[in-house]
């Protein structure tokens, strides 16, 4: 990922909160059929390894595993918030006129090689992990212990899970660092006017320090 000094993101602490914060990532691998990319939820663990690990699973009948089992480099990446930046919110527009429309984002990739694995106690703890996350907060959070065990065991045999030991870590924080104080208060004031709540985010991330 091209990244500018002005819009690197190396603090450790703050890549994992982005990686946490996005709900579904995109697992991009390649083999001989060529590039494959799958969109899955995962599960970070900070602590384990340099720059900590993810986890998640495929649908075994899905290409990627073998993709995955055969030890090429995998690419995860973590989007977040973006929004369209107009010229018209910078003041240097009525001052010279050389703007000219940008996008502003966060994004965090993490590369590694994965070990995948279908032992069924393991995939077990693994889906139910992630169901506890995504249910947390619901007024009454399903478990996977709800389902039956003979259903759950079926649904056990039909994925594919993996580790992915991150070896490497990029983040960019693309929010207008290049630009003057006040092109930045214009845009997020720009951003912050909008409808769109996706814009107002990525806002209220400017006024974040990072």
């Amino acid at each position: 990922m091209y990244s500018p000094t002005a819009f690197r993101q190396d603090d450790l602490a703050t890549l994992h909160r982005q990686i946490a914060a996005c709900r579904l990532a995109t697992v991009v691998s390649q083999g001989p059929s060529g590039l494959q990319a799958s969109h899955l939820p995962l599960l970070l663990e900070p602590a384990e390894g340099e720059f900590g690990t993810l986890y998640g699973h495929f649908a075994r009948a899905n290409p990627q595993c073998q993709e995955l089992a055969n030890g090429g480099e995998v690419l995860t990446i973590f989007s977040g918030p973006d929004a369209y930046v107009s010229p018209a919110w910078y003041p240097a527009k009525a001052e010279h006129g050389k703007v000219v429309p940008t996008w502003n984002y966060i994004a965090v990739h993490a590369y590694g090689q994965a070990e995948v694995f279908d032992d069924a106690e393991r995939l077990l703890a693994l889906v139910s992990r992630l169901s506890e996350r995504h249910e947390a907060g619901r007024a009454q959070p399903w478990a996977v212990s709800e389902a039956p065990q003979d259903y759950i065991d079926s649904m056990l045999r039909a994925i594919v899970g993996f580790a992915l030991p991150i070896q490497r870590l990029d983040g960019k924080w693309k929010l207008g660092q290049n630009r003057s104080a006040a092109d930045q208060s214009g845009v997020r004031e720009g951003l912050n006017a909008s409808l769109d709540a996706r814009d107002r985010e990525l806002a209220a991330r400017m006024n974040t320090p990072q």
